[in-house]
């Protein structure tokens, strides 16, 4: 058996059957698209400046040959309640999750004498497009990743390695903008409240999702909350890909229980304490209790008609928007 073979397999052990082996080198085809992005102002603070990073994983490991890339399906089956979280907030926090399941694969990998080194999110790899050139699915219309048995229901993460373990790339950049796993179907570009997806250009700085956790936001982006309280499915919950997928078999992504019911009255009076033993516990706590404490205001208002404006908070943030919000219409 290979040493590729051996990490397949001690993978698939724990459950893991979405992976993908790419050559860990400089993504050069990336840096005109993320140039552009510059020119046209549509980054956002998450996102690195420093493009050479972003196209070059070795600034994380020298001597790194292979970057793995591995898929977590995060959906379970059963009925979820719309209480405005998306469904990849509604578990443990996928950070945590993840960690756990990659410091086990570089143990493995250092046991057989290798360097490896992980990551979950906050980085400067360009995941999707990695995920792609590794085959682990295509990148969809709507920008996800979209994965053969669990659809675009998963979280990313990757291990770069001085092994050599790497495949070919499973395809380009010329034909990843094709999209032709989408083909004529244009339901997500449809289905976007703010068109931050459209045949002409992807503004993930008007996406909701990521408008649900900006500190500050402009009138139209309160109004166009509509009941989301952090994050948002409407690009994913129609598309097709999604129609017929497998479930999550992951414990730590089941919904917890307070997040599968309207915790509005909760959240909006919560103090450290029970944040930290409940919200902060998720994929959305890293935001702090204030943002969440806004949207769950902002819905409460805009969304069921509720009068906000007697709620008290010790909080000037949360006060400054209970007025700016009362007489919106």
């Amino acid at each position: 058996m290979s040493l590729k073979e051996e990490v397949l397999s001690y993978c698939n052990s724990l459950g893991l059957t979405n992976i993908g082996f790419v050559k860990c080198r400089k993504f050069s085809e990336l840096e005109e698209f993320y140039e552009n992005r510059k020119k046209l102002n549509i980054q956002n603070e998450f996102e690195e400046e420093d493009i050479q990073k972003r196209i070059n994983p070795n600034h994380y490991m020298e001597e790194g040959k292979t970057i793995i890339s591995i898929a977590f399906p995060y959906l379970h089956d059963q009925e979820h309640f719309d209480n405005g979280f998306s469904l990849y907030t509604r578990g443990n926090d996928y950070h945590m999750v993840l960690k756990d399941y990659l410091d086990k694969i570089c143990e493995f990998i250092r046991v057989k004498g290798g360097k490896a080194i992980s990551f979950v999110d906050s980085n400067t790899l360009p995941e999707r497009y990695i995920a792609y050139l590794a085959g682990v699915g295509f990148i969809g219309k709507n920008n996800m990743l979209i994965t053969k048995e669990y659809g675009s229901y998963v979280f990313l993460g990757e291990i770069i390695t001085d092994l050599e373990m790497y495949d070919d790339d499973n395809g380009n950049f010329e034909e990843l903008m094709k999209h032709k796993e989408c083909g004529e179907c244009s339901i997500c570009f449809g289905e976007c409240p703010t068109k931050s997806i459209n045949p002409n250009r992807k503004n993930s700085n008007i996406c909701l999702s990521y408008i649900t956790q900006k500190k500050d936001l402009e009138e139209w982006e309160i109004k166009a909350l509509k009941g989301r309280t952090f994050g948002c499915d409407s690009c994913q919950l129609r598309c097709p890909y999604n129609e017929e997928i497998k479930f999550s078999h992951i414990e730590g992504f089941k919904p917890l229980e307070f997040m599968e019911k309207d915790y509005s009255d909760n959240i909006v009076n919560m103090g450290n304490g029970e944040f930290k033993s409940t919200l902060k516990n998720t994929s959305c706590g890293w935001r702090g209790k204030n943002v969440l404490k806004r949207n769950v205001l902002i819905r409460m208002k805009m969304y069921n008609g509720k009068d906000v404006s007697a709620i008290k908070t010790d909080s000037p943030y949360i006060q400054a928007y209970i007025n700016r919000i009362r007489d919106i219409k």
